[in-house]
């Protein structure tokens, strides 16, 4: 993108500012966002009349939404950290989308002070943009798996703490593009941002989170927002405005004063409702959640999200507890099955035939005294060294920093921790790239010590459909928790009583029953005896 700073233009009235705003080329993003710099930078040099300013910036919102979408394409769903260029993208997303916060704040500041519903209606939407575009960057964040940079959250709390003490905050402002009820208020878009924020974005698909803010910004209005009253016992967690961050544990909040309480009673029972409605088959084009979801998909996010914004979370199941010491990570199935294992995969019917891959490298390495130590060698540079920061019986919380492997959300990775002797089985469970470069990941583990074994798909008559066998895994039946025993296969092979052969030490036969657990390469499926 272009680092250089675009000259600035005068922009008198609202004819001339239309047609420059008209003219932005928004099949090209890069020569958009430089002719959208300079529209900024010219009426931040020059305000003109300021209803002029305000029509114009109105004008200008669809243009920046629309090249700031397109921008998102070049690194949502891409495994973190960002490559340089896919870096750049987004934070010129971000950078966009807090220059136009910026500039309607400054729209703001040269508004008049008479007091009329028309004048305070007008200033509610001016907040009620500033609010937007703040919180939007922080999405942003959330769907790149990126740190939120400092004093984003401060910014949002002073624009809704502008609105409260105008009394503006619970103004109705009509016509709003964002809003999925046809108007809103200043506090319900400030609490758009605060439920996203609460429901976990880091833990959250792209798919997840686009519901969640969809479904945020459609049910906000239905929560109270108050200070603390004299007296009263604080709930679990509440809005500190000179806190960097949505909601804080109120133990740790000093000032009573100046915390804010969320009454999500009436919300929750909106979910209670939706969720009975689900369980009713009703089609779900009469739900109002979405075309874009099943009923599953809905059901699920709605039982996480009627925890996480009732405000008193579940207890864990597991107590974590803080450790130290390092952890060996590796990804994909080659890599896994040869850590699980502890050799290299070969295929049943011929012990001396290896994988391509393994071929290769017997080729590249035949002049060597020993292939086989060389190979293993090679395979061992691909463990990642992390950092453990917790962990509980079923779970990590690990740092590495900048150097290593990408990570993408939901992906399956095989651990050992320092103090062990076998490789686990764990999915991503949470995922954030720190500002400086490094990365703290989640991780839940899957149910029992894995197996390395192979798998192929039977047809109809019984016979291989493929000659090759695929690297697999078998998890054991753990009565202690409950837990079936399970296959996991590459991501794609699951169908429902799909027979399929796998070898272990020898070849058996089983149909595969239910999807347990998913992720972008991997599915945990139960399976039976054939």
């Amino acid at each position: 993108m272009s680092a250089s700073q675009p000259e600035t233009i005068r922009i008198p009235d609202f004819q001339s500012g239309s047609e420059i705003i008209g003219r932005i080329p928004l099949n090209d993003p890069a020569a958009a966002i430089h002719d959208i710099d300079r529209i900024f930078d010219s009426l931040l040099a020059a305000p003109p009349e300021h209803s002029v300013f305000f029509q114009l910036l109105e004008l200008i919102r669809s243009p920046v939404t629309l090249v700031a979408e397109e921008l998102t394409r070049r690194y949502l769903n891409k495994a973190v950290p960002l490559g340089d260029a896919e870096d750049a993208f987004f934070r010129e997303v971000a950078r966009l989308r807090l220059k136009t916060a910026s500039a309607y704040a400054h729209c703001f500041k040269g508004s008049s002070n008479a007091e009329t519903p028309q004048a305070d209606r007008h200033l509610a939407a001016l907040l009620h943009r500033c609010i937007h575009f703040t919180g939007t960057a922080i999405l942003e964040c959330h769907r790149a798996r990126r740190e939120v940079p400092w004093g984003l959250w401060f910014d949002l709390h002073g624009y809704h703490g502008t609105a409260e003490d105008m009394g503006l905050a619970t103004l109705e402002i009509p016509g709003i593009p964002e809003s999925r009820v046809g108007s809103t208020h200043c506090a319900a878009a400030y609490l758009v941002f605060v439920l996203c924020d609460m429901a976990g974005g880091y833990s959250l698909s792209l798919r997840d989170q686009k519901l969640v803010y969809r479904w945020a910004a459609a049910w906000s209005a239905m929560i109270g927002l108050r200070p603390v009253a004299a007296g009263e016992t604080l709930p679990p967690f509440v809005i500190d405005p000179t806190q960097d961050v949505a909601l804080r544990p109120s133990p740790e909040c000093q000032r009573a004063d100046r915390l804010r309480i969320l009454d999500t009673s009436r919300l929750a029972a909106h979910i209670e409702r939706v969720r009975q409605t689900l369980r009713q088959r009703i089609p779900m084009s009469e739900i109002g959640l979405g075309e874009d979801c099943t009923r599953q998909q809905c059901a699920q996010l709605l039982g996480h999200l009627a925890r996480q914004w009732s405000l008193v979370r579940a207890p864990r199941k597991f107590r974590r507890r803080a450790t130290s010491g390092s952890i060996h990570v590796c990804a994909g199935f080659e890599e896994m099955h040869y850590f699980i294992s502890g050799k290299l995969f070969q295929q049943p019917e011929n012990p001396r035939a290896h994988s391509y891959s393994g071929l290769d490298d017997v080729f590249a390495l035949r002049f060597q005294d020993d292939p086989q130590q060389v190979m293993a060698t090679v395979a061992s540079c691909h463990l990642d060294v992390w950092k453990m920061a917790d962990q509980s019986a079923n779970g990590f919380r690990l740092m590495r920093a900048v150097d290593g492997r990408k990570m993408t959300h939901g992906q399956l990775l095989a651990l050992r921790p320092h103090d062990g002797e076998h490789f686990l089985l764990a999915q991503v469970s949470w995922l954030m790239q720190e500002n400086d470069g490094g990365l703290i990941v989640g991780l839940r583990a899957l149910p029992g010590l894995p197996q390395a074994i192979c798998a192929r798909p039977l047809a109809a008559t019984g016979e291989p459909r493929e000659r090759s066998y695929q690297r697999a895994f078998l998890l054991p039946a753990l009565a202690t928790t409950g837990a079936e025993r399970s296959l996991v296969l590459p991501a794609g092979c699951f169908r429902p009583n799909l027979e399929v052969e796998i070898f272990t030490d020898r070849a058996s036969r089983v149909l595969l029953g239910k999807m347990l657990d998913s992720g972008p390469d991997f599915e945990r499926v139960s399976f039976e005896d054939a």
